[in-house]
């Protein structure tokens, strides 16, 4: 496994570190990984806690494909070297380990949470929904914030303000939940040429999703809305948009 390390105080510059790790049918990058923390270099850093898929945090370009590596076999890279190393696109902060405040600080300005302008009493019961209610959005919540979308993305390489694929999706799957009221709040932030007017459908976050969320089906979906919000803001100036 060739490693890019990356150790602020002794280099100005990363390099490429080999380490010879041992393979197991089970094992995953991610373990091999491990195998370097725990039996050749404890100072090797990178991020990773469920070990299932879920958390998204383990998340790295391996072979210069970005992939999480707890769901991807070492077996299927073989016969290597593995080449492994952090998210395209965001700054590193040491060995694998990337600094994503860029991307928490766009996740936040579409306002992933459900908004409401009144809530009713709590007395009054849960908010209901119909299987076909929820079907329209359940894709979108399955988005774990991994980031390989992002790492995936040529816009966002080139044009650091791009809000990007995953911040924009969940814009959508809180959009089209019926209990949400806040659409218009986010069409605000979302109809500008960093938001959805920035992608050029390359499609590629939608290819290395691990959950299948497909951002870009998202982003199309919203362009459509976002064209006859501008539609209705023109033709009927006066009423509801």
């Amino acid at each position: 496994m060739e490693v890019l390390r990356y150790r602020p105080e002794e280099e100005a510059e990363p390099t490429w570190e080999s380490f010879e790790v041992p393979v197991h049918p089970e094992w995953m990058v991610l373990d091999g990984l491990n195998h370097i923390k725990d039996q050749l270099d404890g100072t090797l850093s990178y991020r990773w806690a469920c070990r299932m898929g879920v958390c998204g945090s383990c998340g790295m370009m391996v072979n210069g494909r970005p992939v999480l590596t707890c769901a991807t076999y070492l077996e299927s890279l073989l016969p290597g070297p593995l080449r492994i190393e952090p998210l395209s696109g965001f700054p590193v902060i040491r060995d694998l380990v990337g600094d994503i405040t860029d991307f928490m600080g766009k996740l936040s300005s579409v306002k992933p949470w459900i908004v409401r302008d009144t809530e009713k009493p709590v007395e009054d019961g849960e908010y209901l929904q119909t299987p076909e209610e929820l079907a329209e959005y359940k894709q979108y919540s399955m988005c774990i914030n991994c980031m390989l979308c992002y790492a995936a993305c040529p816009v966002y390489q080139i044009e650091p303000e791009f809000i990007g694929p995953a911040a924009i999706a969940l814009a959508q799957r809180y959009n089209m939940d019926s209990r949400d009221e806040g659409a218009q709040e986010r069409m605000d932030v979302l109809a500008q040429h960093e938001g959805i007017w920035g992608c050029t459908l390359v499609g590629e976050c939608s290819e290395v999703c691990p959950k299948k969320v497909d951002p870009a089906g998202a982003i199309q979906r919203y362009k459509v809305s976002a064209s006859v919000d501008f539609f209705k803001s023109v033709l009927m100036p006066w009423g509801e948009r």
